[in-house]
């Protein structure tokens, strides 16, 4: 979209017609967590989309739980999180691929849909 800014024009738009928006998550925890700060600032919030690994909870240090489905944000600055910059550059992606790939079996919604990436 563009950045969150960017976001809520289309959602300002959105809400003109009764749309809710669900923001897409693909670039892990930084991303999730701008989609957090920006899906609180709207009054047309679907749901929230979330990719939840260790990985992920190490590199922002846990600034993102959640309760029963809910998610209370921080009131640090920014985003509201810290990246841990020494373990990101500790694993660099050196793939050629998407970090998530298109799977042939489906996801099994009733099992715990434990996807762990392609």
């Amino acid at each position: 979209m563009g950045g969150i800014w960017e976001a809520k024009k289309i959602a300002a738009l959105a809400e003109v017609y009764n749309a809710q928006m669900a923001p897409h998550l693909y670039a892990g925890p930084v991303e999730r967590a701008a989609n957090l700060h920006f899906g609180t600032s709207i009054p047309n919030l679907l749901m929230a989309e979330t990719i939840e690994t260790d990985f992920h909870d190490r590199l922002i240090g846990g600034a993102i739980c959640v309760d029963d489905g809910y998610v209370a944000l921080s009131d640090a600055p920014g985003l509201g999180i810290r990246l841990n910059e020494d373990l990101a550059r500790a694993h660099p992606y050196d793939g050629d691929k998407l970090h998530l790939e298109m799977q042939s079996t489906s996801c099994d919604y009733q099992d715990g849909n434990d996807f762990q990436g392609g």
